[in-house]
């Protein structure tokens, strides 16, 4: 990197018709590589993290800077957001969470218990747990509130990359570089055993989410996208047309379409229910990091975090899935 360049996060937005790249906003002030941003549920938030230890949380509607946390002492690797934009967690390499007051920036909990990096976080739906994985190979569930373990879950053989709650909150999905999804029951109120291991990836599970209909969507480093249905443990599709690396998944709101994000720089877009391919996105970027479809199941976000003078990149792409 050059003295003085800053990396941060750009948006580009792919027209309708020829889905040109084009550079639509800018975010940054980041000092080092960003490894992780997220979106609020409105939208209205940006929050990302970067190997200069520090937490930006951005306007995404004036693209204005709120406030910048610093407290880790090492690279932020993961970083996530309550339904109703309380709180901010972050993982980071200096083997510690941080749950963070998103309106004034003030340390709400420090959260100890791993023994090596933590590479994610995840807040529950209703914002009462908080997930959190990494080097040591262990899933700790925190109480928000209480700043407190609730749970150590253990089982992966190997770095703890992903994890996604379901939609009513009563399963923990966790994907690791032993290959492998496990399903963890939260509540009593399902009938299945207290986990469940998900076998069928050939390589790092990178990517995970859970769609309202109850599937669970998987992306890997073996280039595939696997749907499950979680509670009984069985593959409902195999999802193979990328050809890097799947970085990211998501579902729309109504589960019905699943987009994916991956290293051979396109965005593909699914119909759940078929496992058909509806539509490709090519763009120009280098490393596509995240996606997000809006309420509506109109608009898909997806992430290249390089640094600004290379042109950062985020491509929104406005047309619905056909």
């Amino acid at each position: 990197m050059l003295a003085g360049e800053h990396l941060g996060l750009g948006l580009a937005l792919q027209e309708q018709v020829n889905y040109e790249n084009k550079c639509y906003k800018t975010f940054d002030g980041h000092k080092d590589e960003v490894n992780c941003c997220t979106f609020s549920l409105d939208w209205e938030i940006l929050v990302t993290g970067a190997d200069d230890g520090l937490v930006r949380v951005f306007n995404n509607l004036t693209e204005k800077l709120v406030c910048r946390f610093k407290g880790h002492q090492g690279s932020i690797k993961s970083v996530c957001i309550t339904a109703d934009s309380k709180y901010v967690a972050s993982a980071s390499y200096d083997k510690t969470v941080i749950i963070w007051n998103t309106r004034n920036g003030e340390i709400k909990h420090v959260l100890k218990g791993h023994s090596k990096s933590v590479e994610m976080v995840c807040f529950s739906h209703d914002g009462s747990m908080l997930c959190s994985g990494g080097w040591d190979h262990d899933i700790i569930l925190w109480l928000v509130q209480e700043g407190a373990a609730k749970n150590v879950l253990t089982g992966h053989k190997d770095l703890v990359q992903c994890s996604a709650f379901s939609f009513d909150d009563k399963l923990l999905a966790t994907g690791s570089w032993d290959y492998s999804v496990r399903v963890w029951r939260l509540s009593n109120d399902v009938h299945m055993p207290d986990c469940i291991v998900l076998n069928g990836h050939k390589s790092n599970v990178f990517a995970l989410c859970f769609s309202k209909l109850g599937m669970l969507a998987s992306g890997s480093w073996d280039k595939t996208v696997h749907i499950w249905n979680p509670v009984h443990g069985t593959i409902i599709h195999v999802l193979n047309e990328h050809t890097g690396w799947v970085r990211a998944v998501c579902f729309t709101s109504d589960g019905t379409m699943l987009g994916s994000v991956s290293d051979d720089e396109t965005i593909k877009i699914w119909d759940a229910v078929s496992g058909k391919c509806c539509k490709t996105i090519e763009g120009e970027v280098e490393q596509l990091q995240m996606c997000s479809f809006s309420i509506e199941g109109s608009l898909i976000v997806s992430g290249a975090l390089i640094p600004i003078k290379r042109k950062t990149t985020m491509t929104m792409d406005e047309s619905k899935p056909e």
